[in-house]
């Protein structure tokens, strides 16, 4: 495990210790996702005979950041994004009412539930402080979710050490 994925999992952490916060960004930040894919889902151009969306350089981009700081949660993203690609593009094909009804409703929806964490937290978003955050939530929230299947419990214990030691 990775000092510079403790480092980030700790940081974005410090700004999400209720429970409520964090299960508000299990909804909110996996919407947001997806909105974003499906917005990046159009328009598509050919290269060497492949259609590519700005969607695609996106998942290449933010997978190999998350490679530099963790190959099995950078798997797991990766399939994520990858589902989120198949869903944003099945919406990118239909008409620009439904495409751009359903990533604007997603992301503002998505957004919500983030404000009302961060009320009920207490403490403005992760990313007003360092624009990574934007990068580090969703790892955060398969990090989370991996944490309560019992795995990475060694990930878990890091970063909490790190944050008591933030105290």
């Amino acid at each position: 495990m990775s000092e510079r994925l403790v480092c980030h999992l700790a940081q974005y952490a410090a700004y999400h210790r209720d429970r409520r916060n964090v299960m508000t960004h299990m909804i909110g930040i996996p919407m947001i996702v997806l909105a974003v894919e499906v917005l990046l889902a159009r328009p598509r151009i050919e290269i060497a005979g492949i259609g590519l969306a700005a969607v695609d350089f996106a998942i290449v981009a933010v997978c190999c950041f998350y490679f530099t700081l963790d190959r099995r949660l950078a798997c797991g993203m990766a399939a994520v994004l990858a589902v989120g690609k198949v869903i944003g593009g099945k919406l990118a094909e239909q008409d620009t009412a439904t495409w751009l009804g359903w990533g604007l409703s997603l992301f503002v929806v998505g957004w919500l539930f983030q404000l009302l964490g961060h009320k009920w937290e207490g403490r403005k978003p992760a990313f007003l402080d360092d624009v990574r955050g934007l990068l580090i939530g969703p790892l955060f929230v398969l990090a989370e979710a991996v944490f309560h299947f019992g795995r990475r419990l060694e990930l878990r214990e890091a970063i909490e050490r790190r944050l008591a030691q933030a105290d």
